[in-house]
């Protein structure tokens, strides 16, 4: 019952949040301590990567991918496959409508995912991106382990 109250929970402050931006410190905070409880320092691996009707998901099989904390709005990306990890960055804004993602000198699979990205949906376990600023048939899913 508790499980199912604090997960209703994170629902609604999710769907308010996606609804207007915050307008005080107290919806800042709030935002912050969802995005830490459910983004960062979670295991994510791709779970679909369609460019133009393109399925690139094969992609990324056995890539396992970490947004690490160095603060709420920024710090390192690894991007691990076996024993090799790949180092890059993400960013977002205040509000986490928007995650930019930068691996530099990435394999070729990781020019897709190297771009500012706006969320679909935070519905956890799954994040759902698109391009930010576009129209464009290009989706990202990142299922979280």
């Amino acid at each position: 019952m508790i499980k199912s109250f604090s997960f209703l929970l994170l629902s609604f402050l999710l769907l308010l949040a996606s609804c207007k931006k915050p307008d005080n410190a107290a919806d800042n905070v709030i935002l912050e301590q969802y995005f830490e409880t459910n983004v960062l320092n979670r295991n994510f691996t791709v779970s679909l990567a369609t460019d133009n009707s393109t399925d690139l998901t094969d992609n990324y099989n056995g890539y396992i991918f970490v947004l690490l904390k160095t603060d709420f709005y920024h710090g390192p990306l690894q991007a691990t496959k076996g024993s090799i990890v790949y180092t890059g960055t993400w960013s977002s804004n205040s509000d986490y409508s928007k995650l930019v993602i930068t691996l530099p000198d990435p394999p070729t699979e990781f020019i897709f995912l190297n771009r500012e990205w706006r969320f679909t949906s935070k519905s956890f376990p799954t994040l759902q991106l698109a391009p930010w600023g576009s129209n464009n048939p290009i989706v990202l899913h990142m299922y979280r382990q």
